[in-house]
């Protein structure tokens, strides 16, 4: 319904993206924004974000060597790069022990970083009981998400309260592995979720 064309070509010389550059470059819009992840750079050179709670259940998907290791490597770097650890929280979930392995031991982490399957399915079980419990915080008080219920934290509590809740941001690599060896519960917890 449109009276053009679009064509992407590629650069004849490519340029390589730091993420460096990429985290020292945040524009204004999302300065305060908890979950902001860095995509990379447009084909016009203009550096691309997207904010994680706008979007919170994301699948990365795609051909081998299509960036999908790249592409979640960078949103955990933005992640651990712009939070405390008493603000975001992490479970990494790596059936095949080779992607995530690398970020164990970093303070943001809820728990080490989960290899067994079947281990994993109880992690996911105990998020979404995480979950439940936050809804009934958040009934109790009279908001409605994280946001929300700190501001009402830090009014009733002041700012150095311990009764603050952390976003807690799920990643799991190899989803269809982890499927395999655990579907039922795995699936329970993934629809509970969702």
């Amino acid at each position: 319904g449109k009276n053009t064309v679009g064509i992407e070509i590629p650069n004849e010389v490519p340029l390589p993206v730091c993420i460096k550059d990429i985290l020292s470059n945040v524009p204004k819009k999302y300065s305060k924004a908890k979950l902001l992840a860095a995509l990379g750079k447009d084909i016009m050179g203009n550096v691309t974000f997207f904010d994680i709670t706008k979007m919170p259940h994301l699948l990365i998907a795609g051909a081998t060597g299509s960036g999908k290791s790249v592409c979640m490597n960078n949103i955990i770097i933005s992640i651990l790069m712009r939070n405390r650890p008493d603000e975001v929280k992490l479970v990494l979930v790596d059936p095949k022990k080779v992607e995530l392995s690398v970020y164990e031991g970093v303070p943001h982490l809820l728990t080490p970083v989960v290899n067994n399957p079947k281990k994993a399915s109880k992690t996911l079980h105990n998020i979404v009981l995480e979950m439940e419990h936050r809804y009934d915080m958040f009934n109790e008080t009279g908001t409605k998400n994280i946001e929300t219920y700190n501001t009402f934290i830090k009014k009733k509590y002041g700012k150095d309260s311990d009764k603050f809740i952390p976003y807690i941001v799920v990643v799991i690599d190899e989803l269809a592995d982890l499927i395999l060896v655990a579907q039922k519960e795995v699936e329970d917890s993934i629809m509970r979720i969702t």
